[in-house]
């Protein structure tokens, strides 16, 4: 699974930061990461140097083998909130998506029995 983090002009994308987005992605998607080709990182400051409460923008954008990509965006006051709020919201995304490609390929779910 490979990982491109692009940011706007109002974000300092450095390799530390890209680093730690790659890093925080790849653990929060390691379970899908058989079926994701690549995944789009869009950082964005929509207030620019005004600031503003939830100004930081994360879109994440994942390329399924086989499918067509889905995307998600995460508006928060800190970049670090962006992406974790984000990489949350693309892993339910996933969850649901590849849970019904199984549901309608007639394989058994992935269910953990409960104790009783």
């Amino acid at each position: 699974m490979k990982i491109q983090v692009n940011t706007d002009v109002h974000i300092d994308g450095n390799a530390a930061f890209s680093a730690w987005v790659s890093t925080t992605l790849s653990e929060a998607l390691a379970r899908f990461s058989g079926h994701i080709t690549r995944v789009e990182v869009h950082m964005g400051d929509e207030n620019g140097s005004k600031g503003g409460q939830h100004d930081q923008r994360c879109m994440l954008e994942a390329r399924l083998e086989n499918r067509p990509p889905v995307a998600v965006t995460e508006h928060a006051a800190t970049r670090e909130q962006a992406v974790h709020g984000a990489a949350g919201k693309l892993e339910r995304l996933l969850d649901s998506t590849l849970g019904r490609l199984n549901e309608h390929s007639g394989k058994a779910p992935d269910v953990t029995p409960s104790l009783m």
